[in-house]
């Protein structure tokens, strides 16, 4: 026989289970009425629901909510008024309160009870947070930051909020204030630093990030020895792409903390990236001379530094023989201090190349080549590099045996590689130069179908050219003579090259390459930096020749000098818009668009 207690108690669960599930049911039948719109409904069972659970706060807000809805203040604030006298601490009612008064257009009355909630505030995080996301519910952010202004002299913690309070008047628009906070975070909470890098990534102007340096440098001076300041600031110099400052931060950071470079290696890397060669030297620089050899970084700063001095020469082949031979000995010096092996073959390979294509020494230049070639355990695609830049050098020479042999031999060992496929191009590209067209068409025609998508495009524009210029009588020695100048553009003879395009204007003055001369003459000029008589180039084939296969590309290359080097953006969108829309089959449409619209100030993913 079971015992009466025990009775008692099975009969008390299952009263208790049963409450339980039509509490649930009546919940999510309040629910859907609530959300079908049938607010007296779905307030009657929020009123039982309410009462039931022990005035839960959830079902008190649906309650009132579900009154607002139906217009029922009177009753409306009768509910807020008993809910008050039972859970006077809870400011949260004060909103609630505050709404209903809004919601009548009493706003005085209304600003009363938000100043009320805010005023009652105890000495908790968590309230304080709460009563600050319901006035973020509504939009009012100045009630929000008073929130949390408050909380932070409660808690006698200024940077309690400062997240928080970055984020809200970063909404409002107040970029100084938005910055003190979101400092003052990191203060609080170093890991946030990603965060708010992000945060000023996504919403700071040029102009703003002079706010947050003038406040950094503030920060800096009032506590120098705290790291994140310097940190921070070289992140926002680099932001603006001032890399000499941020030189100056970092170096100063890896003195104070006794790094072994990295930092500055870094940075170096972002500016010679961002062609900043003098501010990366520098940097490079202080490595190998503060840091010596007990650094990791030591070999590969000097590496890079001498790198950057070649791309800052060589850029624009605005540079004196004299430079040339500096940088030269400084290639040796380097080769001196570390010898010439399978660790130094890139350098070499270097080398190699400002001997062959800016000091016109090829013998010197096919030596170094020669001999890195055959160094034990070499690295094979640095081997085949060697091999690629030996045949183009060969090419240069006029040994045209030479160079297929060494372009074939790459092609068979790196068969399904870049590399392979670069040197399929080459080998065609030197039937062109060497005047044999059909053959060179049938190799561009397979390699548009490379993977590597500048070789595609290359083997694409080279064999349509050809065709497009192979229809007329007399048309291969006017295309030879083509083919000859862009051979001397390939060995940076300019000069050389402008002459044979003059002779080919000369001879063949009704030739079809017409647009094609005008368009290898804006090359030259573009690689010497010339770039308004680039663009006046451009300009004559784009108005000249617009039914020629040329124009797409010249409009596409006019818009970016625009862009980029003449600082006309509006011209640059104009050009980009007149090509997606004269050129709409063009492959260079999409890009143009999306060029445009960037312009535009459209967001593009």
């Amino acid at each position: 026989m079971i015992p009466m207690k025990r009775i008692t108690f099975l009969l008390l669960l299952t009263s208790l289970l049963s409450i339980t599930v039509l509490s649930a049911q009546d919940a999510r039948l309040a629910q859907q009425y609530y959300r079908d719109g049938e607010y007296e409904k779905a307030a009657v069972l929020y009123e039982n629901l309410y009462k039931k659970t022990n005035y839960n706060n959830f079902y008190f807000d649906r309650y009132v909510e579900s009154l607002l809805a139906m217009d029922a203040y009177d009753e409306c604030e009768k509910v807020i008024k008993k809910h008050l006298k039972r859970d006077p601490e809870n400011v949260q009612l004060h909103v609630t309160y505050g709404k209903l008064y809004e919601r009548q257009v009493e706003d005085e009355k209304a600003q009363e009870q938000y100043q009320l909630a805010i005023e009652k505030l105890p000495k908790d995080q968590f309230v304080i947070t709460k009563l600050a996301n319901a006035f973020m519910s509504l939009t009012k952010y100045e009630l929000a930051i008073a929130t949390y202004e408050r909380g932070s002299e409660l808690l006698k913690n200024e940077q309690a909020f400062a997240y928080n309070l970055g984020e809200l008047y970063r909404r409002k628009g107040d970029i100084p204030k938005m910055v003190e906070n979101y400092i003052n975070s990191i203060e609080a909470n170093p890991n946030r630093v990603n965060s708010v890098r992000s945060v000023f990534q996504r919403y700071l102007s040029e102009e703003d990030y002079k706010v947050v340096q003038a406040q950094l440098y503030k920060k800096l001076q009032e506590d120098p020895d705290n790291p994140l300041y310097p940190e921070m600031l070289a992140w926002v110099l680099i932001q603006r792409k001032d890399y000499k400052g941020a030189l100056r931060q970092v170096r100063a950071l890896d003195r104070r903390l006794r790094e072994n470079g990295g930092r500055v290696f870094r940075l170096a890397q972002t500016a010679a990236n961002d062609e900043d060669y003098e501010a990366a030297i520098q940097a490079y620089e202080y490595i190998v001379d503060e840091k010596g050899l007990q650094s990791p970084y030591y070999l590969d700063a000097k590496r890079q530094a001498l790198r950057c001095r070649r791309w800052q020469l060589v850029d624009g082949y605005d540079y004196t023989e004299q430079d040339l031979q500096q940088l030269e000995q400084a290639y040796e010096s380097f080769l001196d201090e570390f010898g010439r092996s399978k660790r130094t073959a890139d350098i070499i390979l270097e080398l190699a190349e400002l001997e062959a294509l800016y000091i016109n020494d090829f013998d010197k230049a096919i030596s170094l080549l020669q001999e890195m070639i055959d160094y034990p355990n070499v690295d094979p695609k640095t081997q085949a590099e060697g091999k690629l830049a030996l045949a183009d050098y060969y090419l240069m020479q006029g040994e045209i045996w030479e160079a297929t042999l060494l372009y074939s031999q790459v092609d068979k060992a790196f068969k399904e590689d870049q590399l392979g496929h670069e040197a399929r191009f080459r080998n065609a590209r030197l039937s062109y130069y060497a005047g044999d067209f059909q053959w060179a068409q049938a190799q561009f025609d397979v390699l548009k179908a490379s993977t590597s998508k500048l070789i595609s495009n290359d083997a694409l524009d080279l064999s349509v050219f050809i065709m497009d210029n192979l229809g007329l009588d007399t048309s291969e020695a006017a295309l030879k003579l083509y083919a000859d100048a862009d051979m001397l553009v390939f060995q940076s003879r300019f000069e050389d090259a402008f002459d044979k395009l003059d002779t080919l204007r000369t001879t063949f003055p009704e030739h079809s390459l017409g647009d094609d001369v005008l368009y290898l003459k804006a090359r030259i000029h573009k690689k010497k930096k010339n770039f308004s008589k680039a663009a006046e180039l451009l300009t004559q084939i784009v108005e000249a020749y617009p039914e020629e296969i040329r124009a797409d590309n010249a409009l596409f290359q006019l818009a970016e000098l625009y862009e980029n080097e003449l600082g006309d953006l509006e011209k640059a969108k104009e050009l980009y818009e007149r090509l997606f829309i004269d050129f709409s089959d063009s492959t260079l449409a999409v890009q143009a668009r999306k060029r445009y619209r960037i312009l535009r100030g459209d967001e593009v993913q």
